[in-house]
C-alpha cells in the first residue's frame, strides 16, 4: 500500500533530498515518440531502460548470504479464477481477486542468482500485471503524472507507454505519496487495463499484440463524488461489473456496456470513513473493502446498485502510528479458502491480525474467528497487505517508515515479519522473523515454499544496502539474502514484489525495475 501523506513537512524535506539524489543517478531519456493514440495527453518520450546506476559502496557489503533453497511446495486451498480477469498471479498488485499475494509458480531458489535492472527516470511502477504474452504491464507514477507502461519481461526494456493522467504539482501534493488515481489497477482477460486517473475517471487501456497501448474508453466519475474526493481502487466482480472506491469512503459500480453508474457511501456524514487500500472479490458475488473504521462485504443488486451485506467494525486505536497512511487498517482484505477473510486492525498497544468468516448469513457476533496481537507494544504496524500462506497469513512490520529519508544514512525501520496460523477454534503465532522490510509488499511462492521480502538492515557505516530476502514459509527462517544495490535509488517505497509466469522475481524501485532469477532460468 502506498501512502498519500505521512508527516507532511518532514516527508517533503525528505522528498527533496531523494529527488536531488535520484536525479544524479538516472540516465537520460531517449526521444522516441510514445505510443499515445486514443488519449488527449501529449506524447512523452519512451525510456530506454538503461541499468539502475550502482555505487562503489556495493563492494563494501555482502552480495549474497545463506544458501540456495530446495523447493518444498506448500498445500493451500484453491484460489478460484475470476472469469473476467487475467489468470491468477497476473492481474493486479495483489495477484488475484482474493488478494492472496501468493503464486502457484515457483520463484527463485537462490541458485547463481542473475540480476537485471532498468531505470525509467524518477518513476515507480508500484502496480504491475502480466499480459497474455508474459510482458509486464505497469501503472507507473512520476513527476509528470501516471502512465501505463508495457515492459519486456527479460531485458526490462520499455516497449511502450501511455500517460493517462497528469499531476498538479502546484497543488502542493507529494508526487511520491499520492495514491489518487495512480496506485491500483486490474488487468482483464482481454489484456485491457482498468485503471483510475487523477481526475476521478476510470479508463480502459488495451495492450495490443505488438505491445503498443490504446485508450479505448473513459468514464468520468468526478460528478458522482464529493468535491476533493478521488478514486483509489478498482476491481471486477464475477459478473464482470467494475467496482470503484474513493478515498472519502464511496463505493460504486460501473457497467462498461451501458455506462450506468451507482454509488453508495460507507460511513456517515457524522462519522466519515476513508479508504486507503485495495479491494477484493469472490465467486459468490461479494466485494470486500476495508475503511478506516470497518471491514465491509458489498453485493450488487440486479440493476447494479451496491448494497452493504455486512459490516464488521474493528479497533482503530487512538492514533495514526508512524508508518501508517491513516488511523485504521493498512491492509487490503486477503481471502483464504471459501470462508475466511483477514485484515489487521490498528489497536493499542499492539496491532492485531483479524480473521473473520466472510460468508453471508453468519451472525454478527459469530463472524470474528480470531484476533491475534503481533509485533511489539507500540513498535508495530503494517501498511501492506497480508500474505496468504495457505494455512494462515504473514504480516510485515512497517513501523517507523515516514518517507525515503527514514532509510538513508544506514537507518532503517522496526524489524519483524510474523506468520499467524489458523486453528479450528482460533489462531496462533507460528513464527516471527527479524528481517527488516521497511515497505515491501511481500509475496509467497506456494510453488516452492518461500516468502520473498525486500529488506534493509540497519548499518552503522551509513551504507544503505537493499536486499531481496527469501524466508521459509514453514519455519520462518531466512534462507538467503541477495543484494540489489546501495543507495536511495534502490528504495522500493511501497512497491510490490512480483513473480512472473516463468518464476522470475521483480521489484520496482523509485527509479526503475529489478529482475532476479536463478541462473538456469535467467
Amino acid at each position: 500500500m502506498l501512502p498519500r501523506r505521512l508527516a507532511r513537512r518532514p516527508l517533503r524535506r525528505g522528498l527533496v533530498t531523494a529527488l536531488a539524489a535520484a536525479a544524479l543517478l538516472v540516465p537520460a531519456l531517449s526521444h522516441t515518440p510514445a505510443s499515445a493514440d486514443g488519449v488527449g495527453l501529449p506524447a512523452l518520450p519512451t525510456i530506454p531502460g538503461l541499468p539502475i546506476v550502482p555505487l562503489p559502496t556495493d563492494l563494501l557489503v555482502p552480495r549474497f548470504t545463506g544458501a540456495a533453497a530446495v523447493a518444498r511446495p506448500v498445500p493451500h486451498p484453491e484460489v478460484p479464477q475470476n472469469p473476467w480477469l487475467s489468470p491468477n498471479g497476473t492481474s493486479s498488485m495483489h495477484n488475484d481477486a482474493y488478494s492472496s499475494d501468493a503464486y502457484e509458480v515457483a520463484g527463485p531458489l537462490g541458485r547463481d542468482l542473475a540480476m537485471t535492472t532498468a531505470s525509467y527516470g524518477i518513476r515507480e511502477c508500484a502496480t504491475a500485471a502480466f499480459d497474455s504474452r508474459g510482458r509486464l504491464v505497469g501503472l507507473c507514477g512520476g513527476l509528470e503524472g501516471f502512465m501505463v507502461m508495457v515492459i519486456d519481461p527479460v531485458s526490462l526494456r520499455a516497449i511502450s507507454q501511455l500517460q493517462i493522467s497528469q499531476r498538479d504539482l502546484l497543488a502542493g501534493g507529494n508526487p511520491f505519496t499520492d495514491i489518487c488515481g495512480g496506485t491500483y489497477f486490474v488487468l482483464d482477460k482481454r489484456d485491457h487495463a482498468i485503471a483510475t486517473t487523477a481526475d476521478a475517471s476510470i479508463v480502459d487501456v488495451a495492450v495490443r499484440a505488438d505491445g503498443s497501448l490504446r485508450q479505448v474508453a473513459e468514464w468520468p466519475l468526478a460528478d458522482r463524488l464529493p468535491e476533493g474526493d478521488c478514486l483509489v481502487a478498482t476491481t471486477l466482480d464475477w459478473s464482470g461489473r467494475v467496482w470503484f472506491f474513493s478515498q472519502q469512503g464511496y463505493a460504486g459500480t460501473l457497467d462498461r456496456r451501458t455506462g450506468a453508474v451507482h454509488v453508495v457511501r460507507l460511513g456517515t456524514a457524522a462519522e466519515p470513513e476513508g479508504i486507503f487500500n485495495s479491494v477484493s472479490s469472490d465467486e459468490t458475488g461479494g466485494v470486500y473493502a476495508v475503511t478506516t473504521h470497518a471491514l465491509y462485504r458489498l453485493d450488487a443488486a440486479r440493476d447494479g446498485v451496491p448494497d452493504v451485506t455486512w459490516r464488521a467494525a474493528y479497533d482503530r486505536g487512538s492514533r495514526k502510528k508512524p508508518g501508517m497512511l491513516s488511523q485504521g487498517s493498512g491492509t487490503s482484505p486477503t481471502l483464504l479458502g471459501r470462508r475466511w477473510i483477514a485484515i489487521t486492525d490498528n489497536a493499542d498497544p499492539r496491532t492485531r491480525v483479524l480473521v473473520l468468516d466472510r460468508r453471508r448469513g453468519v451472525a454478527d457476533d459469530e463472524r470474528l474467528h480470531c484476533a491475534v496481537p503481533i509485533f511489539g507494544k507500540d513498535t508495530g504496524t503494517t501498511e501492506n497487505s497480508l500474505v496468504s500462506t495457505g494455512d494462515g497469513f504473514v504480516a510485515e512490520n512497517n513501523y517507523g517508515y515516514e518517507g525515503v529519508q527514514t532509510t538513508t544514512l544506514g537507518r532503517t525501520t522496526t524489524p519483524g515479519l510474523t506468520k499467524v496460523e489458523l486453528d479450528p477454534d482460533g489462531c496462533h503465532i507460528a513464527w516471527t522473523n527479524d528481517s527488516i522490510a521497511p515497505t515491501s509488499v511481500a509475496k509467497a511462492s506456494w510453488g516452492n515454499g518461500l516468502l520473498y521480502a525486500y529488506t534493509k538492515p540497519k548499518r552503522s557505516d551509513l551504507i544503505d544496502a537493499w536486499y531481496v530476502t527469501a524466508i521459509d514459509l514453514r519455519t520462518g527462517k531466512t534462507v538467503w539474502n541477495r543484494l540489489t544495490g546501495t543507495g536511495i535509488q534502490w528504495n522500493n517505497h511501497y512497491a510490490a514484489i512480483y513473480l512472473g509466469p516463468d518464476g522470475a522475481l521483480y521489484v520496482a524501485t523509485l527509479t526503475g525495475l529489478i529482475r532476479l532469477a536463478d541462473g538456469s532460468s535467467s
